[in-house]
């Protein structure tokens, strides 16, 4: 189990972990001391018990790190909610990028904020990978270019769109980005796309601060999934999966698109 043990010097028996742990797993032992782990049961590793202990005392492992900082229970105190809409009202696809390559370091930051994204039951199985290269990004994009223009649902739609991007950039599908990022997981579930979008929005808002832009690609799991071979080119194996491109913006905004208010039932 993640969940190692509690330390009795500091537990001070307030009961916290026993109704927070979704499994179960803590158990009053008489009032006097709080015991760990059930044999027919098994943590998800939520890491909830870590997060609510007001003494730190329960010890756990193979999780990552957990971290203290300041307004870490007011979050409205980092950021109010007038600052956070205008920062989502800014944030935009984007479909043209400057061919600055993205540091590594920053490119991490991305993934260490999809890291945090939550996913049903906690399960954790995705995967990431980031493609960089100028040639596989072009292998990938003619692949899905001829395999939308040849099929017979979607060609139609997108077919005399990539071949009009195509004379614009050299890699069409990805509008030149020097990066595509990949989610993706071996869970052939209904759920996990959705975990997978809550991951992808996570990395796409911490892009955004980080001062890149990204567009989400369809093309990418739609000719994936009309072509199954086209993965080997991803250098991936998976049953469910998204992409998104991500870069330095190439041009500027002057003000938001216009968007009409929708109705909100009840309210």
């Amino acid at each position: 189990m993640p969940i190692i043990a509690i330390d009795y010097d500091k537990c001070s028996v307030c009961g916290t972990c026993i109704t927070t742990c979704p499994r179960r797993l803590f158990k009053d032992e008489e009032g006097d001391k709080i015991s760990y782990g059930d044999p027919n049961s098994m943590c998800i590793r939520c890491g909830h018990c870590v997060a609510r202990c007001p003494e730190d005392a329960v010890l756990f492992d193979e999780m990552g790190e957990s971290f203290e900082f300041e307004g870490i229970n007011n979050p409205e105190k980092i950021i109010s909610f007038e600052e956070m809409y205008k920062f989502l009202q800014a944030h935009r696809s984007i479909r043209q990028y400057k061919k600055q390559s993205v540091p590594n370091e920053v490119l991490q930051k991305v993934f260490n904020a999809m890291q945090c994204a939550p996913t049903g039951r906690n399960m954790r199985s995705e995967s990431f990978a980031v493609i960089s290269d100028n040639v596989q990004l072009k292998e990938l994009s003619d692949a899905i270019q001829e395999t939308l223009t040849n099929d017979k649902a979607w060609g139609w739609l997108y077919g005399e769109r990539l071949a009009n991007l195509a004379k614009e950039f050299e890699i069409p599908v990805y509008f030149d980005a020097p990066h595509l990022i990949i989610v993706y997981s071996q869970l052939a579930m209904n759920i996990e796309i959705q975990n997978i979008a809550n991951i992808i929005t996570y990395g796409r808002l911490a892009a955004h601060s980080l001062g890149l832009g990204t567009c989400w690609n369809g093309w990418t799991q739609v000719g994936i999934e009309i072509n199954p071979k086209i993965m080997k080119l991803a250098r991936i194996r998976a049953k469910t999966f998204a992409a998104f491109t991500v870069g330095y913006p190439d041009y500027t905004l002057y003000r938001t698109p216009p968007r009409p208010l929708k109705r909100v039932k009840g309210l």
